[in-house]
Formats: structure tokens, C-alpha cells, sequence
């Protein structure tokens, strides 16, 4: 089923730290940021492309994030799917990424200063999109 493995990695980082900039394939050892979390997920589900280093999601430019993820080879998804890529407007000027569960959503969560998974998050989403699959 797509999206089995990106939900199963991002299981698989369930309690691991958040650090900032956490974006190595040592994630799991290291720490992970939102982006790092994505990334490990993608790759389970076959992602083979770049992860952006800096922190670009500070800018609060929905626009300009989604262009660069569509231009990385995902295609936007209107329907919520295990295993999409969701992002979030988490506060002025600020963006953030989760793995879509199957009810709720995993991500590296600064505040908690870890990788959860909870049913929801309370921003709303402004994107979502996962690997072009064929189906």
C-alpha cells in the first residue's frame, strides 16, 4: 500500500529528539528537525532526491515551499493519505512539516523537543503531497 514505509520510518522515530538542522542520514542517533523527519519517511517510500539544508520554513512563504517540493517530484494530493507529506502554517512567518498516520500526524515537535505522533496538530494545513506512484 503507498505510504506503508514513510509511516513505518516515521514510526520507527517515534522519541527521537528534535534537533534543529537534524537533516543526516544519523538522524536517529542525532536528533531530527521537521524537514529531517520528512525526509527519513520520504526515502523509506523510495524518495531518492535532495533534502534542502537551511532553514527556508521560517520565511512563511507556503508558495515558494510548495514549488520547491513539486519541483523535488512530488505531486500534490487533495485527499488526506498515509504516508503524504503535510504542511502546516504552525504561526506568523512560520511553516512545518508532519508524515500523514493513518489518524493523526508524526513529526519532530520543537516544544515536546521530539519525534510524536498525535491525532492532530492546531494549525491549519496549507499543503499536502506525497511520491507519484502511478495510482
Amino acid at each position: 500500500m503507498p505510504g506503508e514505509r514513510a509511516v513505518a520510518a516515521a514510526r520507527a522515530a517515534l522519541g527521537v529528539r528534535f534537533r534543529l538542522h537534524g537533516r543526516s542520514a544519523e538522524g536517529l542517533a542525532e536528533g531530527l528537525d521537521c524537514i529531517g523527519l520528512a525526509a527519513l519517511a520520504l526515502r523509506a517510500e523510495g524518495f531518492e532526491g535532495p533534502v534542502p539544508s537551511g532553514y527556508a520554513l521560517r520565511s512563511g512563504d507556503a508558495v515558494r515551499v510548495g514549488a520547491a517540493i513539486e519541483a523535488l517530484g512530488l505531486m500534490p494530493a487533495d485527499e488526506a493519505r498515509p504516508g503524504d507529506l503535510v504542511l502546516f502554517k504552525a504561526g506568523p512567518g512560520q511553516l512545518h512539516f508532519a508524515i500523514q498516520a493513518e489518524a493523526g500526524v508524526i513529526h519532530a515537535d520543537a516544544m515536546l523537543r521530539r519525534v510524536v505522533e498525535r491525532p492532530e496538530l492546531p494549525w491549519p494545513v496549507i499543503g499536502r503531497w506525497r511520491l507519484a506512484t502511478g495510482d
